[in-house]
């Protein structure tokens, strides 16, 4: 079905790629910083989700068809852009909130919450026209167009860089985890960790937005 070693060099690329720090990598490290581990682990395996949902589009080629047209490319790129900046800003306006709150020596509850934050991570992902670019400039390199099943093997393809991607992701919450833990003793220092996570949010968007269509 699929050469090995084809096979071989494209997991040593999904592995590179996984760790290169990236748009998912900052997201989620903005995500734990802004609400804890918890949420952070939510949204890699949200985006994890999202990502499938590229993979799954790429082997119908419906990812082909929304690349095709610069209208629905745009479209697609500035309401991912809109939702990050609206998370960005919600992020940044709690946590005055919460810190004056914490300040006064109240219970602050969580911004977010991990149902929310997954959710939030699939529409985050599923909304990235670049993460449709890359699966169908890249994982097409490495399937046998002569052994047939092209769709499934697009689709074991995808999903296992998605599965090492959100393997980095949950390393990467595991990590911020750790650095706001060591924080959290001071309501200040939470307040301004997650001031800049939502600042970097609004940042991504702003990434988001100067994305340029593939040329066809």
């Amino acid at each position: 079905m699929i050469d090995p070693s084809s096979f071989v060099l494209y997991l040593g690329a999904c592995l590179l790629l996984a760790v290169t720090p990236g748009p998912g990598i900052f997201y989620v490290a903005a995500r734990t910083l802004a609400g804890g581990r918890a949420e952070g682990i939510a949204s890699s395996f949200g985006n994890g989700l999202g990502g499938m949902f590229h993979v799954l589009a790429g082997a119908l080629g419906v990812s082909a068809i929304v690349l095709a047209s610069a209208e629905l490319f745009t479209a697609l790129k500035f309401l991912g852009a809109a939702y990050l900046v609206w998370i960005g800003y919600r992020t940044i306006r709690q946590a005055r909130q919460e810190a004056d709150i914490a300040l006064k020596g109240g219970i602050a509850t969580p911004p977010v919450g991990a149902k929310r934050a997954f959710r939030e991570g699939t529409l985050v992902e599923a909304l990235n026209p670049k993460t449709a670019a890359f699966f169908l400039a890249f994982i097409p390199q490495f399937v046998n167009v002569e052994s047939g099943n092209v769709a499934l093997q697009f689709i074991l393809l995808g999903s296992i860089s998605v599965f090492l991607n959100t393997l980095a992701d949950i390393v990467v919450a595991f990590t911020a985890g750790h650095i706001r833990d060591g924080a959290a003793s001071n309501p200040v220092l939470v307040r301004r960790l997650r001031e800049t996570s939502g600042g970097a949010m609004i940042a991504l968007a702003a990434v988001l937005v100067w994305a340029k269509r593939p040329s066809t």
